[in-house]
């Protein structure tokens, strides 16, 4: 059935053939799937439906026992070296308990889950997520409606013991995170920075004055901009973060007009963290002041708040690194965040050895955008 997924849905005849007994549409699914849905179910359908770049996806639509009609969103990692074996189990259980913790604290923020799991025929090893399927606008949303609804997220959503991590690990995209606890959120940031510039070396390979500078970084900027949140008074709460907050994965109720969020690989973080992929060159809209200010009227900046822009060029870095890692050859966004590392490494921990910052490469002086992958 693994392999099934991917030959046959460049047959859909065939694909038919191969779904389960009573299961209609060009989406073969597995016995595992229709035991997370409600028993009692009729007039069961499966149809490949929309784009993912690291799992394929489908809307499963049936008849429930009252009558009523149903629809459900099925995610399944794709069997290749990003989302195969335990790296899809991965994918999908992250998935699965970020979304879960995050409709616990404000249903319909995301679409509400059912339950994830591992298929039971064939090979390779594939894993799926299950969701309720929403009909949404793919408009940009008010700045101020999204600025609502994710500080809402942040203020309610605490780390139970106090601390910055996660319980399982999630991915952003097809690159996990690094999220084991830790009290320090500089310490955290550091461990989440180096994971990212690990998977970026090993896609794209090395390059000595990237890795000068992110030394730098971790070694004198991290401790300056990140250390001062939590000393002399200064504290800052473990929020629980969507993670992938770009505008690709934001929507907005067709019936409502809603904000509704997806394809969350959360964690619990500094809450401004969750800001630092909206000044990612690949988003259109986001990267306007009027979200940021938005936010920030909700949810007040950390102290210094003087130093919440680089803040902001820093947690941008993870972001930057993480998409250079999935799409290599080198991407733009690793030269993007090698020279914010330079402009950072320049205002706060200056070295011979770190490049020197070029406002012409930097894409919030120069407006530049980039092709947007999903």
């Amino acid at each position: 059935m693994s392999k099934a997924i991917h030959e046959l849905l460049n047959n859909k005849s065939a694909a038919a053939s191969h779904s389960l007994a009573g299961v209609k549409g060009d989406f073969p699914i597995d016995e595992a799937v229709l035991e997370v849905l409600p028993q009692g179910i009729t007039n069961v359908s499966a149809e490949a439906y929309g784009f993912s770049q690291w799992t394929i996806t489908a809307r499963i639509s049936l008849v429930l026992p009252d009558g009523s009609r149903k629809r459900y969103f099925l995610k399944v990692n794709t069997p290749s070296p990003c989302a195969s074996g335990d790296h899809g189990r991965i994918m999908m259980l992250g998935e699965f308990t970020s979304v879960t913790k995050i409709h616990s604290l404000i249903p319909g923020l995301v679409p509400a889950p059912h339950g994830w799991g591992k298929y039971k025929s064939g090979s390779p090893e594939t894993c799926f997520f299950l969701s309720d399927f929403l009909d949404m606008d793919s408009a940009p949303p008010d700045p101020e409606a999204l600025a609502e609804r994710v500080a809402e997220l942040h203020l309610k959503g605490t780390s139970q013991n106090g601390k910055f991590g996660f319980e399982v690990t999630t991915c952003d995209g097809k690159v996990p995170h690094t999220v084991a606890w830790e009290e320090s959120w500089a310490v955290f940031f550091t461990n989440l920075l180096r994971g990212v510039l690990k998977m970026d070396t090993e896609a794209n390979g090395k390059w000595p004055e990237l890795e000068a500078a992110a030394k730098q970084v971790i070694d004198a900027v991290i401790p300056r901009l990140l250390g001062v949140l939590q000393t002399d008074g200064r504290q800052i709460k473990p929020s629980l973060i969507h993670g992938d907050c770009w505008e690709g994965n934001v929507g907005m109720l067709k019936e409502t007009g809603l904000v509704v969020l997806y394809d969350a690989g959360s964690y619990y973080a500094h809450n401004e963290m969750e800001l630092g992929i909206w000044r990612g060159q690949w988003g259109q809209f986001f990267r306007s002041k009027a979200y940021s200010e938005s936010y920030f009227s909700k949810y007040s900046p950390a102290e210094p708040q003087e130093e919440r822009e680089d803040r902001n060029r820093l947690y941008s870095l993870k972001y930057n690194l993480n998409h250079s890692a999935g799409h290599p050859p080198n991407c733009v966004t690793r030269q993007t965040a090698y020279n914010d590392m330079c402009f950072l490494c320049q205002k706060y921990a200056p070295s011979e050895m770190v490049g020197k910052y070029d406002s012409q490469k930097d894409p919030s002086v120069t407006g530049n955008r980039m092709q947007a992958h999903t």
